[in-house]
């Protein structure tokens, strides 16, 4: 899983054009467990990456996220963001 979560946000920052799209699908994914375990710290954490980069659906997705989820997992969720944010 792991692997594949590298390989996606590498391939949506390559060329120095960032595709909040791709961001966002890795966020559903992870919200629906498409593919992979449920994990709402990670889906919260792309949601919220691609809203930053400019996607409104995910800006709205990442809203409806935040309030099932617990104050703990939110604050991990944009710790992991910030965190991604700060090395890409």
């Amino acid at each position: 899983m792991a692997r594949f979560e590298m390989r996606n946000s590498e391939m949506a920052t390559m060329g120095g054009e960032t595709r909040a799209d791709v961001f966002c699908d890795m966020g559903l994914m992870y919200a629906t467990g498409r593919g992979c375990p449920i994990d709402l710290v990670s889906a919260h954490k792309w949601l919220n990456i691609a809203a930053i980069k400019g996607c409104e659906r995910a800006a709205e997705l990442r809203a409806d996220l935040a309030q099932t989820m617990t104050k703990p997992d939110l604050a991990a969720a944009l710790r992991a963001a910030r965190e991604w944010m700060t090395i890409h």
